[in-house]
């Protein structure tokens, strides 16, 4: 499997759920399927159903995250010099050309994608359209809403 690129920050994130999966979730589920076997009959008892449901979906998680940390090439810009390039986890601020709106997004790897909060993932139509570009140029990103032209105001290394 290739290595999947992750941000610091996503890294921190992935670890800090995997700990909480491991810590407290995991006991909570078997300290519920414990309370729930007590009562009787296995066939017919809906909390412990629900807590093996649970137990499921909470080791699976904790598999999904472990294969991802493992396989993950973390990358921590602040490092790297900044010569006015996008590459993956910087910062950049556009400017769409018709509306004269600036945004600014991070482009972070898929898993730490969350557009309301001005990250978008390095899939992305407009991130593989910015990607390789430099501060001045101008960018035809096509989207699923239709052809935007951006100018690259600003590239910064957060």
């Amino acid at each position: 499997m290739s290595k999947i690129p992750m941000t610091k920050a996503g890294e921190a994130s992935l670890r800090e759920e995997l700990q909480r999966l491991k810590q407290v979730e995991r006991p909570r589920i078997v300290a519920a399927i414990a309370e729930a076997r007590e009562h009787g009959d296995l066939k017919e008892n809906a909390e412990y159903h629900a807590a093996r449901e649970q137990q499921g979906f909470c080791e699976g998680r904790i598999k999904d995250i472990e294969a991802k940390l493992s396989h993950a090439q973390v990358i921590d810009v602040a490092q790297i010099e900044n010569t006015g390039k996008v590459i993956f986890g910087v910062t950049v601020t556009l400017i769409n050309l018709d509306t004269d709106q600036t945004v600014t997004y991070q482009i972070v790897g898929e898993d730490e994608a969350d557009v309301k909060n001005g990250k978008i993932s390095v899939t992305s139509p407009i991130a593989r359209g910015l990607i390789g570009k430099e501060e001045g140029d101008e960018v035809s990103v096509t989207t699923p809403g239709g052809v935007v032209e951006y100018e690259i105001d600003t590239v910064e290394h957060l």
